[in-house]
């Protein structure tokens, strides 16, 4: 697995656990620059700490607030939104360039969608062994 795809592993993850994304913003907004396919995305972190080493050792992103958004809120308001307006999702963005894997909103949702059922099997066959 590349560490991108560990990035994006951990992110489905440490996000359930959390309970929060992190986002960051500067007074304009949130950033939502334009991949090498010209697709703007906005990105997104699994854990404050991760935003926070961007911030610091990014200079584009210097200056810029760590932000928490529920999970909740940012599956139901946030894909909404982003799909609407055309970006893809940023996942665990790491690294002297700020890069990593990008999704459709719709590939966020479901994503998280197959997370549930995976918690929701897990506790039906724990239960069964009682």
């Amino acid at each position: 697995m590349s560490l991108s795809g560990a990035h994006k592993a951990a992110f489905r993850r440490e996000a359930a656990q959390e309970g929060q994304v992190f986002a960051i913003r500067d007074p304009a907004g949130f950033p939502a620059p334009a991949g090498e396919d010209g697709r703007r995305a906005v990105p997104f972190w699994s854990k404050p700490t991760r935003a926070q080493l961007i911030v610091k050792h990014v200079t584009a992103y210097g200056g810029f607030e760590v932000v928490p958004i529920p999970v909740e809120e940012w599956l139901s308001t946030w894909m909404t939104r982003l799909e609407h307006d055309s970006l893809l999702v940023g996942v665990n963005w790491a690294g002297a360039r700020a890069t990593g894997y990008d999704l459709t909103p719709g590939q966020v949702l479901r994503w998280f969608a197959e997370l549930e059922s995976d918690v929701a099997e897990d506790t039906r066959i724990h239960t069964a062994r009682r």
